[in-house]
């Protein structure tokens, strides 16, 4: 029920505003991944630290707005970077893949910090979503070549500028969602589309709040 509550007020509030972005944030359950020390906060709309890893899991209207950037479509292969828990994840599982049963994965997570890892396997082994979701720990920044080319990365960390290799590992015609820190420390969240040509374009769709990105192409 606390579930239901939040998403309706994120389709009240227009951050919410289309039916498969509405649906994925209420198949997938928060509290399942929020670390069992914040179980009472899980459907408050804030971002909760993931124990003492320095990371946190995004605030489900942060989660609902990139995945609208996004337009996942079904079958659509993503790189994610920035595991953490795998809420994030799982909701772009559920996007790319309704049923959660496909014969390899189309989400490809990628995590540096290996208790995250674990973490985040965990859940996706607990809850179904293993068959869709594969996880790799490694430097995010640097992208997975092994499966690229994807038509979809989220980038769940803030960037001193958009990685080269993300850009990359981008299928023509693909969109990357990315927050990005300027000089002056402020963040902005933006929406990297390439069209056919290989072309790339850039819209900035507004100030954001994320933990740092880290590795070769972070800080």
């Amino acid at each position: 029920e606390r579930k239901r509550r939040l998403v309706e007020q994120l389709v009240a509030e227009g951050v919410v505003k289309t039916e498969r972005v509405r649906n994925a944030m209420l198949r997938v359950p928060r509290h399942e991944f929020v670390w069992p020390s914040q179980l009472e906060y899980a459907y408050d709309d804030i971002p909760l630290p993931l124990g003492d890893t320095g990371q946190t899991i995004s605030a489900p209207h942060m989660v609902a707005i990139m995945n609208e950037l996004l337009e996942v479509q079904i079958g659509d292969r993503i790189l994610e970077v920035g595991t953490g828990s795998g809420y994030h994840a799982a909701t772009l599982a559920v996007l790319t893949c309704p049923s959660l049963d496909s014969p390899s994965p189309l989400v490809y997570t990628v995590e540096i910090n290996s208790s995250l890892v674990k973490f985040a396997e965990s859940n996706f082994m607990r809850l179904g979503f293993s068959r869709v979701i594969k996880v790799v720990e490694e430097d995010g920044s640097k992208g997975y070549p092994e499966a690229s080319p994807y038509d979809r990365i989220l980038v769940t960390a803030a960037a001193p500028k958009i990685p080269p290799p993300l850009i990359e590992q981008l299928k023509p015609s693909g969109r990357m969602v990315i927050p990005v820190q300027s000089r002056f420390f402020e963040q902005n969240l933006i929406l990297v589309e390439k069209d056919v040509d290989g072309r790339v374009r850039k819209n900035n769709a507004g100030p954001v709040i994320f933990v740092p990105l880290r590795g070769d192409y972070g800080f």
